[in-house]
């Protein structure tokens, strides 16, 4: 007896999927890019899209142009920075250590609560 599947044996998005039902495909353009690392991709693109001026390579990640002699440098990664770097950046220690002291006066002259 069967299982009463009237599908078996398709898949969904299985049938005839001509360029008909589709439409026609556009014109396409194979477009080469080298990263710093000198690794080629040729991505395809519509013949009437604009091109990009970079690209990812997928090998490496780097940014890939289209002058094989020149390609684009690696991006600069900067290190990371703690907030205490950030912060001596905007202050000296001389403003620092007024800061600091104006703090530490009024914490004397303030009332005192205790819990």
């Amino acid at each position: 007896m069967g299982s009463g599947n009237a599908i078996r044996g398709s898949r969904v998005g299985a049938g005839p999927m001509g360029e008909a039902e589709r439409g026609e495909a556009a014109p396409r353009v194979r477009v080469p890019f080298w990263c710093a690392n000198m690794h080629e991709t040729r991505p395809s693109f519509a013949s009437d899209a604009a091109v990009p001026e970079f690209w990812d390579c997928p090998r490496c990640g780097l940014p890939a142009g289209q002058d094989q002699n020149n390609p684009p440098a690696p991006p600069r990664n900067e290190p990371y920075k703690t907030h205490l770097a950030y912060v001596k950046e905007r202050r000296s220690d001389k403003d620092g250590a007024a800061i600091l002291a104006e703090a530490l006066e009024r914490l004397r002259t303030s009332p005192r609560t205790i819990y």
